[in-house]
């Protein structure tokens, strides 16, 4: 399939430059006027603009510009400074000294800012934030985004979990049409934005919601729902709706998905931007990144005790005791700095004296490593092998699983 056309609003540009020759996996280059990113891509979680557990000069250690598309979400400065100071400081960019950056505004995150579908109604959406709980309208939603000036910002949706009824998946498709087409009357006309589509459970919601905000006049797709009690055997056929219905040539941005198999399900339906708090929860957790990164990064994982406690073989938990005389590194090979600088016994003593430093560590390290995931499917779909890339690693996947399995259960044997 040829390059598509280049879509361009005032702050944003957007073009596929290659698809994968089976299937719909594609690279694109998305452009800003403050950075230029390769898709599929990574939108880094924040919390109020800034990675939770990292500070702006510790940004260069991460790997750029792949690094330098941040996700927030306007509620979280509903403590702070208010409208009228942000914006007449310049907005995120500037409150933050981050100009090199580009910042995706979303109303929903994982970490922070959840949405409340019963507290919901047709004036406005219900978030769940530290600050309580609050009804945010379509006009107030696009005061912060005017004040706050993001690269590209995601309409107000009425997100429900897989649980709800028919009835109130369908008011909720309703309900996020309407609020995109207020967003749009009210848009600032600098902004980049993305229609939001919803649908729940249902593949008829998700298709008719799909079309219609097809029909607008947006940059490009948010696609939300996902990681709110649903299925991931059933996000493939949902996924592959939702694009069918959407034109090729625009971006489209999933929330929700953040395990590798997850990524790798929606890169092959076709999606190019991936907003995830999988990173965050990880090193909130004491977690490290340590699956494979096309053979070239390896961990010995040949110890029964740490096949039981890394049972995916994706993550160790540096918590554990075995980690305590430890002197290797995370990742033999890795090129992150924390990898060439410290040990797994350095952090796992800096967890255990619950010392911030650890989460600084292991969120440099696991976005590092997780970034360089992205670029090699990026780099698969280039040379066509997309589909042989996802099936060895899925493939990879099942049989660790299945090892692990078989050696924790000897290993609890023989602790009896």
């Amino acid at each position: 399939m040829p390059p598509s056309k280049e879509i361009e609003t005032t702050n944003m540009k957007f073009a596929v430059k290659t698809w994968c020759k089976s299937g719909r996996a594609r690279v694109g280059l998305l452009q800003f006027k403050t950075t230029t990113i390769e898709t599929p891509a990574l939108l880094l979680t924040t919390r109020k603009g800034l990675p939770a557990f990292i500070s702006p000069d510790h940004l260069s250690f991460l790997p750029s510009p792949d690094s330098r598309l941040l996700q927030f979400s306007p509620m979280h400065f509903m403590e702070g400074p208010n409208l009228k100071t942000i914006s007449n400081i310049g907005g995120v960019h500037q409150l933050l000294g981050l100009q090199g950056y580009g910042f995706v505004a979303v109303p929903r995150d994982s970490i922070l800012s959840l949405p409340e579908c019963y507290s919901s109604n047709k004036n406005g959406a219900s978030f769940e934030t530290p600050c309580g709980r609050f009804l945010v309208k379509p006009l107030e939603y696009i005061k912060m985004i005017s004040s706050m000036k993001p690269d590209l910002w995601v309409s107000l949706a009425d997100e429900v979990p897989a649980s709800v009824t028919a009835k109130r998946n369908k008011a909720s498709v309703d309900r996020t049409i309407t609020w995109l087409d207020d967003c749009i009357s009210l848009k600032p006309k600098d902004a980049a934005l993305f229609g939001s589509i919803v649908g729940g459970c249902s593949v008829e919601e998700r298709k008719r919601c799909a079309q219609e905000v097809a029909k607008r006049n947006v940059s490009g797709y948010y696609i939300g729902g996902f990681g709110l009690g649903d299925s991931i055997d059933e996000r493939s056929t949902f996924l592959h709706a939702v694009t069918d219905s959407l034109p090729k040539e625009k971006p489209r941005q999933v929330c929700g998905l953040g395990l590798p198999e997850e990524v790798l399900q929606g890169i092959a339906a076709g999606i190019d931007l991936f907003d995830s708090t999988y990173i965050y929860h990880l090193t909130l957790e004491g977690f490290a990144l340590v699956f494979p990164l096309n053979g070239m990064c390896k961990h010995d994982v040949s110890d029964p005790q740490l096949c039981a406690m890394a049972s995916d073989y994706t993550k160790i938990n540096l918590k554990a005791t075995i980690y305590r005389k430890d002197a290797s590194r995370i990742v033999d090979g890795c090129m992150c700095y924390t990898c060439q600088n410290h040990t797994k016994a350095y952090i796992n003593h800096l967890l255990n004296v619950h010392e911030m430093l650890a989460q600084i560590l292991l969120e440099i390290h696991n976005t590092h490593h997780y970034l360089s995931f992205f670029r090699l499917i990026r780099e698969a779909i280039t040379e066509g092998k997309f589909e042989e890339f996802r099936q060895k690693f899925i493939q990879n996947r099942r049989g660790h699983l299945f090892v692990a399995s078989l050696t924790a259960s000897e290993l609890e044997t023989s602790l009896r």
